[in-house]
C-alpha cells in the first residue's frame, strides 16, 4: 500500500508526499531493527542469567566435592604419617601397620561437574556472563584437571605398588570391606570407615608386617608418598578457594537472577 502511494506520488511530482512517505518506510525497517536488537538483547540477557544460575549450581558441586577430597587426602596423610612412625618402631603392631600402609596407598578421583561451562565456551556466550564471573577463576578451574593429575601420580606411586605386591590379595579383599573409603549423604569420599576389623591369621600378618618393614623401598618411597599427599591436601585447598571466589563472582541467587 505505502509503495503504491509512493509510486503515484512519483508520477504526480507530489514531493511533499514521496517525502512522507519515504519517511514513513525508512521509519518503520528502522522500528523493525530496533524491535529486533531489544528481543535479541533480551533474550541474551536471560539466556546469560540462566547460565549464571546453572554455572552455580555446577560450582557448588565442585566445592562439595573438593572439600571431600580434601577431607579424603587429609587422611591419607595421616596415615601416610602413622606408617613412617610404625616402620621406626622396633616392634609395631601388625593389624595397624598393615591397615596404615594399606590406607596410605589409597587415592579418589571425583569427575568435575562441567556440562555448562562446555556449553558457553562452545557456543561462544562468554560475554554473556558478567564480567565478575568470567574473570572469577571458573576458567582456570576448568582449564586444568588438577583433581585427575593428583590422582595419576597416586595411582603410579612407586610406594603404592609396592605395598599392594607385598599385602596379599585376599587381605586386600578383607580390608576393603571393613576399613575402605567413609562416604557423606552424597556419596562423596571423606576419609576412611571407623576402625578397621578384619579376619586375618596372626601368623600371617606379623609375616606380612615382617616384610614391609624388611623390604628397603618401602620406607623410601613412602617419603615421597609423602610428598603426594601433602601437594594433594594443598592442591585441594586452593581448589576450593578458587571455587569461593567464583561463587562470589557469580553472585547469590537473589543478586541479578532467579532462584
Amino acid at each position: 500500500m505505502i509503495l503504491r502511494r509512493l509510486t503515484n506520488a512519483l508520477r504526480r511530482q507530489d514531493w511533499v508526499t514521496v517525502v512522507i512517505e519515504t519517511l514513513i518506510v525508512v521509519f518503520g525497517v528502522y522500528l523493525g531493527l530496533q524491535v529486533n536488537n531489544w528481543n535479541e538483547a533480551l533474550s541474551n540477557t536471560r539466556l546469560g542469567e540462566d547460565y549464571v544460575r546453572q554455572l552455580r549450581r555446577e560450582t557448588e558441586v565442585n566445592l562439595v566435592a573438593a572439600q571431600s577430597q580434601t577431607a579424603y587426602y587429609n587422611a591419607v596423610l595421616e596415615s601416610v604419617v602413622r606408617t613412617g612412625e610404625l616402620l621406626r618402631e622396633t616392634d609395631p603392631d601388625p593389624h595397624t601397620l598393615i591397615i596404615e600402609a594399606y590406607r596410605a596407598t589409597e587415592v579418589a578421583y571425583l569427575t568435575p561437574a562441567r556440562a555448562t561451562w562446555d556449553q558457553i565456551i562452545s557456543s561462544g556466550h562468554l560475554d554473556l556472563l558478567p564480567k565478575e564471573a568470567a574473570e572469577s577463576g571458573l576458567s582456570q578451574f576448568y582449564a586444568f584437571d588438577t583433581a585427575q593429575d593428583i590422582y595419576r601420580l597416586g595411582l603410579e606411586s612407586d610406594y603404592r605398588v609396592t605395598v599392594r605386591q607385598i599385602i596379599p590379595m585376599h587381605m586386600q579383599i578383607a580390608m576393603r570391606e571393613t576399613c575402605s573409603d567413609a562416604r557423606d549423604a552424597e556419596g562423596n569420599v571423606v576419609g576412611f570407615m571407623d576402625g578397621c576389623d578384619f579376619d586375618a591369621d596372626a601368623t600371617e600378618l606379623e609375616a606380612v608386617a615382617l616384610a614391609l618393614r624388611s623390604d628397603p623401598t618401602v620406607p623410601t618411597t613412602l617419603s615421597y608418598h609423602y610428598s603426594i599427599a601433602v601437594s594433594a591436601v594443598l592442591n585441594f585447598r586452593g581448589i576450593e578457594q578458587l571455587l569461593e571466589n567464583a561463587l562470589a563472582g557469580l553472585g547469590s541467587p537473589s543478586a541479578g537472577t532467579k532462584p
